[in-house]
């Protein structure tokens, strides 16, 4: 089950969507779980995802399925144009309380979020969907990864240094992303490439460690990544490099490609 109502949020058109500029809430299937200080705040088998940024939902919890003491705080409510105003509470649990880390918008004008708690994802400790932890924010339903072997021949240059050259790429095409050609190490210039101190996440890929560019002296920083260890579903691209499309230069097939305009540009 899905609503829609209107709003300043304009999430990522999903199947169904009407015109841009509204919210999604919809129903999910997995059981989700939010911990703090190793104790279970909010355990549910009905969450409800609500898309409140354009690139993945935020889960709410039936309010029956908050085992954390709610702490209600002084000052005025958070106004949504889409969601009406909220409530905020502290959380208390694991002997710690966290404050403005839950909301009620029990006066919604979207009738299914009037009885949830939004919980805020960075104020818990751990996230789990079913028994997998999950890292970065909730996955979304209607994103697909897909990691695909290549014989392409692609080139990337920076200020017309060749940075990497390679005929075995893999592909990865994300949902709703520029596609990302992954590269072995022995087709990139390591000796151009410095480790950076950026650490990123991706719930589908897992922990990435970022790399900047050295040349003549001056350095270009978080220019790649790579992922050492990812999540089991996305092996195929453990430890190969890739670089933003959206910041170099990248020959495809000896064509150059347009630089693609995202979130990371």
């Amino acid at each position: 089950m899905s609503v829609m109502a209107s709003a300043e949020e304009a999430p990522q058109p999903q199947p169904g969507d009407g015109a841009r500029g509204r919210v999604r809430v919809e129903r999910g299937a997995k059981r989700v779980r939010a911990y703090l200080g190793g104790v279970l705040v909010a355990d549910t088998i009905s969450p409800l995802l609500v898309w409140e940024a354009p690139y993945y939902p935020t889960y709410y919890f039936p309010a029956g399925d908050v085992r954390a003491e709610l702490v209600a705080q002084d000052g005025a409510p958070v106004h949504s144009p889409s969601r009406g105003d909220a409530r905020v509470f502290a959380i208390d649990a694991g002997g710690r309380r966290v404050p403005d880390a839950a909301l009620r918008y029990e006066q919604s004008p979207i009738e299914l979020l009037r009885d949830a708690v939004r919980i805020d994802w960075d104020a818990m400790d751990a996230w789990f969907e079913e028994d997998e932890e999950v890292y970065t924010h909730p996955r979304d339903p209607y994103t697909r990864v897909d990691i695909l072997a290549s014989s392409r021949h692609v080139r990337v240059s920076l200020e017309g240094v060749a940075l990497a050259d390679s005929h075995s790429p893999r592909l990865l095409f994300e949902t709703g992303l520029p596609a990302r050609f992954y590269l072995p190490r022995t087709h990139v210039r390591m000796d151009l490439l410095e480790l950076s101190q950026t650490v990123t996440h991706c719930p589908y890929k897992g922990r990435a460690q970022t790399w900047s560019v050295r040349l003549d002296g001056s350095l270009r920083e978080d220019l790649a990544w790579s992922y050492p260890t990812p999540l089991p579903e996305s092996q195929k691209i453990a430890g190969l490099i890739c670089f933003y499309n959206e910041k170099l230069d990248i020959d495809l097939d000896g064509e150059r490609q347009t630089r693609p305009s995202s979130k990371f540009a």
